[in-house]
């Protein structure tokens, strides 16, 4: 949604500084551990009892997704930019809390060695709905306009709603009533004990003190990864590149190599295990960057674009399901959406408060010195993941049922 975003305020002459700062936006789902242990304990009314707590709040969130997509359909850059902004604020935050019910409905509903398929089939799931919000959408703001392209962003929405009420609810750990004492204030705080601290601590006590480590090596894996991603629109239409050219190339074509990646992935998984295939992806990834550097610096041609795509969205593929087959293996069953939620958070966080930058740094200097920094910025992945494949420290005693 937010490269698509960046796309269309670029088209309306929005300055990059700002489409950078839009970036920061997406920090909500960088935060959104806040109110994941409210999803993983609190059943909202009637439609708990109706649909279970994971499909009731996908249900909530959706609404709020496409409302919001439907307030930017009849919205203009040119004068509503504020608007524009609050919108996208509620569209992230809905979409943020349907991570949340997603991604802990995926880890409770296989057993641990179908993870790797499931973060697979996740991964090409989500593709699937970047290529309609993107290809989609580029193609029918290039033919109609950036309105009708919203509407139907919006309407695809169903998809998602008719999913979830056909999926079967998940058998979740029992829930224990913490929230019980004589006063308001001691019934708060033994269920904030119970719902956001203890999900933590359990966390640090199973993997003792290899659990900084780990923690470190989350938020800094996708760093490189992310950071680039808010420019890219600007950068292929700062090229020359039509809106239909950036559709075929990155969107469609980008969509299948992606697809491929994330197969691979799977593959590299099942045969190898995670470790190695993690050091991999963190070396794809910042080198696929290096890639958009010379690109900034050669004369643009729709085959080089290509290339570099190819490249980026194959490494992209293979390093995102592996990396969601190693978190989902991190977790509690007893805890899911919450310490999901903090990896996740954790995973995008620091990305996202550089990325909101990005804009700036284009202006000041270049594309080809954003792409530059944005590549050295995998080298922590790259050397913890080597310290983890050397020392097995993600290896706990046993996984919390």
């Amino acid at each position: 949604m937010f490269s698509t975003l960046s796309a269309w305020l670029r088209d309306f002459g929005v300055e990059r500084t700002v489409i950078g700062f839009f970036a920061w936006v997406g920090t909500t789902y960088s935060i959104k551990v806040f109110w994941a242990p409210v999803i993983d304990q609190v059943p909202l009314p009637l439609l708990d009892r109706v649909f279970g707590r994971r499909r009731s709040w996908m249900l909530v969130a959706q609404l709020g997704i496409a409302l919001g997509l439907l307030g930017m359909s009849v919205s203009d850059p040119s004068t509503q930019i504020t608007q524009i902004a609050l919108l996208a604020l509620l569209v992230a935050f809905s979409s943020a809390t349907q991570d949340i019910c997603i991604d802990a409905y995926r880890i409770e509903v296989a057993d641990d060695d179908l993870q790797g398929a499931m973060a697979s089939t996740y991964v090409a799931g989500y593709r699937l709905a970047v290529l309609a919000a993107g290809a989609g959408a580029l193609y029918l703001a290039e033919y109609f306009s950036w309105a009708i392209a919203y509407k139907a962003m919006a309407l695809l929405v169903s998809v998602g709603v008719i999913t979830t009420l056909l999926v079967p609810a998940t058998e979740q750990a029992p829930r224990v009533n913490h929230w019980q004492g004589p006063t308001f204030s001691s019934r708060l705080g033994s269920w904030f004990a119970a719902a956001v601290v203890e999900p933590i601590t359990e966390f640090f006590r199973r993997y003792s003190g290899a659990a900084l480590g780990l923690l470190v090596l989350v938020a800094v894996y996708k760093l490189s990864d992310v950071t680039m991603g808010i420019m890219a629109n600007p950068f292929y239409l700062d090229l020359g590149f039509s809106k239909a050219d950036i559709a075929n190339v990155t969107k469609v074509f980008g969509f299948f190599m992606t697809l491929a990646g994330t197969a691979i992935g799977g593959l590299l998984v099942l045969r190898y295990g995670i470790r190695r295939p993690l050091i991999l992806g963190a070396i794809l990834v910042a080198v696929t960057n290096l890639a958009f550097a010379t690109l900034a610096l050669v004369e643009p041609n729709l085959a080089l674009l290509a290339t570099v795509v190819s490249a980026d969205n194959l490494g992209g593929g293979i390093a995102t399901a592996v990396f969601i087959a190693w978190l989902s293996s991190l977790t509690s069953r007893s805890y899911t959406a919450t310490q999901y939620a903090l990896f996740s958070s954790l995973m995008t966080l620091p990305a996202k408060v550089i990325s909101g930058g990005s804009g700036w740094l284009v202006d000041q200097f270049s594309y080809f010195t954003f792409f530059a920094i944005a590549a050295a910025l995998g080298v922590p992945a790259i050397a913890l993941s080597i310290w983890l494949w050397r020392t097995r420290a993600d290896e706990s005693n046993a996984r919390a049922a």
